[in-house]
């Protein structure tokens, strides 16, 4: 038996249209991630899912409650939060990518390393593994616990996740929901 587990991304934020780097900081969606959020809740209007998770930044609830509201049980959990990029929350997104894989084990000034991340993300695996066999759930969140999931899931190096996000290839190749499989 599985967990099948379909992950999808916070709308765009304010920060994201300055290209900043937000980390565990708060940001609010912006006009157009508000707009992707709401077209998102349509195309998984008739989607069943036997419970949503989400991160607890504000982002990700907004993004959540915008998709399923109180249509579905919806937990936050803070494992699935972003990186703490700590003391250079806040730098340009391409200054940030050009330094990720040198933090792959290697915490970021008053942060976390990639590293510690998956570390959040293999605990959360356990309690779904625990709690949800044979179900269908769906994670709403962020960049590094997406590529956690490539990590632990898809057996990808964190340099080869990292080099293949999806973020970094243009045009970018962003999908309504990536499936991954835990057993």
């Amino acid at each position: 038996m599985t967990v099948e587990i379909v992950y999808f991304v916070h709308g765009t934020t304010n920060d994201n249209e300055k290209n900043i780097a937000t980390g565990w900081g708060d940001c609010t969606l912006s006009d157009l991630g508000l707009k992707q959020t709401r077209k998102m809740s349509q195309r998984l209007k008739d989607v069943q899912f036997d419970c949503v998770f989400c991160s607890d930044l504000r982002r990700a609830v907004d993004s959540v409650n915008i998709i399923w509201g109180s249509l579905i049980q919806i937990i936050q959990d803070k494992r699935l939060r972003e990186c703490n990029y700590g003391d250079l929350t806040g730098v340009k997104i391409s200054t940030l990518r050009k330094i990720m894989i040198k933090h792959i084990d290697n915490p970021f000034p008053n942060g976390e390393s990639y590293k510690e991340v998956e570390k959040r993300i293999r605990s959360f695996l356990e309690d779904l593994k625990e709690n949800y066999l044979g179900r269908k759930v769906a994670i709403l969140a962020h960049q590094a616990p997406q590529l956690a999931l490539d990590v632990i899931l898809n057996g990808k190096t964190w340099k080869q996740a990292i080099k293949e996000d999806w973020r970094r290839k243009q045009p970018k190749e962003w999908k309504p929901g990536w499936i991954y499989y835990l057993s």
